[in-house]
């Protein structure tokens, strides 16, 4: 029996999906596992894979089109079966207006925050091209405005709810401390002398000192219900990515029993998979603690926003090279400075302050990030 395949919901706030690439054609055989399609969400590209062995019989979103969830994305069935009862049974569900559009095109518009609703494409069968969003932004620019207005993405709406929702819900306070960072610099640099090993970074250090610290500190790692408050087992970090259109989380799991490379390893794989959209929804999700890293900005210190459900984010600054006290002597260190944004419902200001307090001891005694 033939079986329509929807437009799935591949993240907890995807409504609209486009189809990137078919890697199937209609008429082909297909075999349980064999990847259908690549669909893009409003955080990444991901994979769909086929369930079980069957043909592809129709393509209801072709390559480049948009369509919310539970739109017929394709019938899969035996070859030659009939499908026109499901056809016709299933025709109300693609009741929407298709978007033939070039990717330069996509992309640009996106950008510019361009509904395509308003374009009118001038390409072969209407296809909206570069030149007609060029051509729009064009008619468009007034030089005698005062501002430009931009259309909210997808991902910028959600980023916005999300942080809403947090300071409403998690009644935020901060904890500040600066840090000597010398024997981090020099364990760092003692690893990256051994050529065989990839490069690990001061946030990669950073990262596994803070899951170190968790254990030291259980309350931390903990989540606020209605009814409860959960204390998490394992140690899952979620590491804040800037993209162009907004922020993302990949997650790292269970941080404090892997070793250094491996989650150097696995970070900087998140990192790229989010910026290239190819991370998958699963990835993003399970978090129960957040690293915020700005000090390859430039940046000092900030105070971050807390990554619903967790119970705290830890926003790092750069280090900084400067006079410090070392026993009754002032002498040229390295330094940087850490906040602890916390939720008041959970963390009291002494469990916060512990939780520094190990953190603190494990950057500037670093050989302990290694046992």
């Amino acid at each position: 029996m033939a079986e329509v395949i929807f437009m799935p919901r591949l993240s907890d706030t995807m409504v609209v999906g486009t189809v990137v690439k078919w890697h199937k054609k209609i008429g082909e055989k297909i075999l349980e596992g064999d990847i259908l399609a690549e669909i893009e969400t409003d955080k990444a590209i991901q994979e769909l894979e086929a369930e079980y062995n069957s043909t592809l019989l129709y393509i209801g979103i072709k390559e480049g089109e948009s369509a919310p969830v539970n739109s017929v994305l394709a019938i899969l069935g035996s070859e030659n079966e009939d499908i026109s009862s499901l056809l016709k049974q299933n025709k109300i569900n693609n009741n929407y207006k298709r978007i033939f559009i070039s990717p330069l095109a996509k992309k640009l518009a996106f950008d510019k925050g361009i509904l395509l609703d308003n374009i009118k494409g001038t390409g072969i069968n209407g296809r909206i091209i570069k030149k007609d969003i060029e051509r729009y932004i064009d008619n468009n620019l007034d030089d005698k405005k005062s501002s430009n207005e931009v259309n909210h993405s997808n991902i910028r709406k959600i980023i916005s709810k999300r942080l809403i929702n947090s300071k409403i819900e998690s009644p935020h306070y901060s904890l500040f401390i600066e840090v000597i960072m010398d024997n981090l610099i020099k364990l760092r640099d003692s690893i990256n002398e051994k050529k065989y090993l990839d490069k690990i970074s001061f946030n990669d250090l950073i990262v596994k000192a803070s899951a170190l610290a968790i254990k030291e500190n259980t309350k931390i790692n903990s989540s606020w219900t209605e009814k409860s408050i959960l204390y998490h087992n394992n140690i899952n970090i979620g590491i804040a990515v800037a993209l162009e259109d907004g922020l993302i989380v990949p997650v790292i799991n269970q941080v404090d029993e892997k070793s250094l490379r491996q989650i150097s390893f696995e970070i900087k794989e998140k990192v790229i998979k989010a910026k290239e959209k190819k991370i998958k929804s699963n990835e993003l999700e399970g978090s129960t603690f957040t690293v915020s890293n700005l000090g390859m900005f430039g940046i000092d210190s900030f105070t971050s926003i807390i990554n619903q459900p967790n119970s705290c984010i830890l926003s790092v600054g750069s280090i900084k090279k400067k006079p410090i006290i070392n026993n009754d002597k002032i002498v040229i260190g390295h330094t940087t400075k850490l906040t602890l944004t916390c939720d008041h419902r959970i963390i009291d200001g002494a469990v916060g302050s512990d939780y520094l307090k190990s953190l603190k001891h494990l950057l500037q005694e670093p050989l302990n990030i290694m046992i």
